[in-house]
């Protein structure tokens, strides 16, 4: 008797997910469930990696644990703190044998000796601890999640009431903005080594000047008649110059000394510099904004780049980390909502009225100043500025339903381009990533440049999860960008989101996720060694850092993918089917639970339970870097083939993976191959 040969076919995993396509068109390995899993850039399926609380104190994600050899003597609990009774080093148990402690936030050097927990001995150690100790990387993977758990404790929320308003990084430090307890004002904090601390606004003076010396920061100013004395912190220049006398703007200043009044202000010998109308009053801002911002440097020297930003319903702002000046425009209802730069210009939109400063000068909104307006009759929703020369370039403007082109650089050439009558943008979800991304009532879009510079082709690029998509509309919140994985993030309330994978100009996937805390806020910028970070806010308080640990907060991630009905090129044709291999990868340890549906899940077809796969593609690695008493696994690798026994006859199988867990690593699945037998037609 001739028997059918055996056959393998490989086929990767890429494509998202696709809800729209007839499912014997849609092609294997394209995702017809997910959650909690990425589009990689260049194929493959990714659990998506944790986010953890911050605060600016020690992050979870960095968490380090030893083991300390010992000989029980006493009773002793999980998350005691134990004290060496000779070496007075103190760490906290977070695992235990018969043998050894495993201990994490070590304080000191601990020796061989007694090992008292609240005064009273509990055990002996033969030695002092030393980093790692698990016997296995599952273990190991345990022991570093029970160690995080101990640091996250330790991170607190913003303080105040109500969602994070704003977020944003800037010189390296992080800042976040949330109503106080009473919701009666909006608070800046300042992340630190202790935890968030609020940003004292300082006080503001109003100015005309009184002849040619140049206010600094650093001059001591002196009421004439009051005696009042203040060192200034920032100066704004609203109008006019130093040189002609005519300067007038805003200085701020942390605190003073006596009180000012209707006079002129004196700089040591300098009398007369300026002249103010009263004394100063304490920046305070209103509650309950959204705030946007931008980092930009408006002047000429390398270290003058200054944070800006607005919420809504205060005036515009520029911070350089000590001073908080406000800028004021000049208008009656001056609570801008968007703010972007664009040659050179500081740009703030208030409803449909789009406004900029004057070249370099973001405190000056004067005609004479090179200010000036654009009228855009409908909400504005946005900004966003396109690559070009000095002399080239574009600014889009985005309405509610509509979308403009700025071309030009200064008032005097400005052309404002209708680009688009009846498409525009949701507010908070316009990006640039190599080209605009944006979500609007036809779904996400794109903004490309086309190969004629200085013109725009638009497409949609959500048809495939439309159904998710109509479940979201109206309920989007925020928007990001992740420049390590050219991707674009949108999130909505409720804890969901979706993530477009890019791949050059054109779409590698879209895949929904859903976390257990909703965004209110977020941002991601590059830090001060250069690394991509992406903080957001939530509407618990909490400030959290994306992308990083093993866990949503401590949670576990709960993941889930389904692939399409692949029918090996032959839809009609049974096979028995005999095994998987599955190619996956990891940089660490990490397990996934993988089962198969066959013939369309069909009642009639007995269909398989799960089988757990274990990925340890961990490279080799000492947790101290340094000796070879610690965790060392030397078996690990970055790609790894991964075989599960698969047995039923049908036309077609659609793989399915999860995993459910808060201390396992993300981990990469890139295709599989399926090895099967022919068999007759379907009948």
């Amino acid at each position: 008797m001739k028997f059918a040969p055996v056959q393998q076919k490989f086929f990767a995993f890429k494509g998202g997910l696709d809800e729209e396509t007839p499912s014997i068109m849609i092609p294997a390995g394209v995702a017809i469930s997910a959650t909690n899993f990425e589009c990689g850039t260049y194929g493959g399926y990714t659990r998506i990696g944790g986010y953890e609380r911050f605060d600016g104190r020690a992050k979870p994600s960095d968490a380090t644990y030893s083991s300390i050899p010992v000989s029980i003597t006493g009773a002793y609990a999980i998350g005691n703190t134990i004290t060496g009774a000779t070496s007075g080093a103190t760490a906290i148990i977070i695992a235990a044998n018969a043998t050894t402690f495993f201990i994490t936030k070590i304080t000191g050097t601990f020796v061989a000796e007694t090992l008292n927990i609240s005064g009273l001995p509990v055990a002996t150690s033969s030695a002092g601890s030393s980093s790692g100790g698990a016997g296995t990387p599952a273990l190991n993977a345990q022991y570093k999640n029970l160690a995080a758990d101990q640091y996250r404790a330790d991170i607190a929320a913003v303080p105040g009431s109500g969602s994070i308003l704003g977020v944003w990084q800037f010189n390296g430090n992080k800042y976040a903005f949330r109503n106080n307890t009473g919701g009666t004002a909006a608070v800046m904090h300042k992340s630190s080594a202790s935890g968030w601390a609020s940003v004292a606004l300082g006080k503001e003076l109003s100015f005309t000047s009184g002849g040619t010396t140049e206010i600094q920061v650093g001059n001591t100013i002196t009421g004439a008649t009051s005696g009042a004395t203040a060192v200034i912190a920032g100066v704004g220049l609203q109008s006019g110059s130093w040189g002609a006398g005519t300067a007038a703007g805003i200085v701020t200043f942390a605190s003073q000394t006596g009180t000012f009044q209707a006079e002129d202000l004196n700089i040591g010998a300098s009398l007369n510099v300026a002249t103010i109308s009263g004394d100063s009053t304490a920046i305070t801002l209103l509650p309950g904004g959204r705030y946007e911002f931008l980092n930009h440097n408006f002047g000429g020297a390398y270290n003058t780049t200054k944070m800006y930003g607005c919420d809504g319903v205060n005036k515009a702002f520029e911070f350089d980390g000590t001073a908080f000046i406000r800028i004021s425009t000049g208008m009656a209802t001056d609570t801008p909502e968007h703010i972007t730069e664009f040659k050179k210009h500081l740009f703030i939109s208030i409803a449909g009225s789009v406004q900029h400063s004057g070249i370099g000068t973001p405190h000056a909104w004067s005609i004479i100043t090179g200010a000036g307006e654009i009228a855009v009759g409908d909400q504005c929703t946005g900004f966003m500025t396109q690559p070009g020369s000095t002399t080239a370039g574009a600014m889009v403007i985005f309405n509610r339903n509509q979308t403009y082109v700025l071309y030009g650089t200064t008032v005097a050439d400005w052309n404002l381009t209708l680009f688009n009558p009846e498409s525009g943008a949701i507010e908070w979800t316009t990006q640039y990533i190599g080209q605009g991304v944006m979500l609007d009532d036809r779904g996400i879009t794109t903004l490309a440049t086309s190969q004629n510079f200085g013109n725009f082709s638009g497409a949609t690029i959500s048809n495939a999860v439309k159904r998710t998509l109509s479940d979201l509309m109206g309920t989007s919140v925020a928007s990001c960008i992740v420049r390590e994985k050219n991707q674009y993030r949108i999130f909505f309330s409720g804890g969901r989101a979706l993530y477009v994978t890019f791949s050059g100009n054109k779409v590698a996937g879209i895949m929904p996720i859903t976390t257990t805390e909703t965004v209110s806020c977020i941002c991601s910028q590059e830090s001060a060694s250069g690394a991509e970070e992406i903080y957001f806010g939530s509407t618990n308080g909490m400030v959290y850092q994306m992308d990083v640990g093993t866990s949503f907060d401590g949670e576990k991630i709960s993941a889930n993918l389904e692939l399409a009905y692949n029918h090996l090129q032959s839809p009609q044709t049974l096979k028995q089917f005999r095994r998987m291999t599955l190619e996956a990868r990891s940089d660490s340890y990490g397990e996934v639970d993988m089962t198969y549906r066959l013939g369309y899940s069909s009642p009639d077809i007995p269909q398989p339970t799960s089988t757990t796969l274990q990925i340890n593609t961990s490279s080799a690695y000492f947790d101290s870097g340094e000796s070879f008493d610690s965790s060392v696994f030397f078996d690990g690798r970055t790609l790894i083939p991964l075989d599960a026994d698969i047995d039923g006859v049908a036309e077609n199988i659609s793989l399915a993976f999860s995993s459910y867990s808060d201390e396992h690593d993300s981990f990469t699945l890139s295709g599989a191959t399926i090895t099967f037998t022919p068999r007759r037609m379907k009948r």
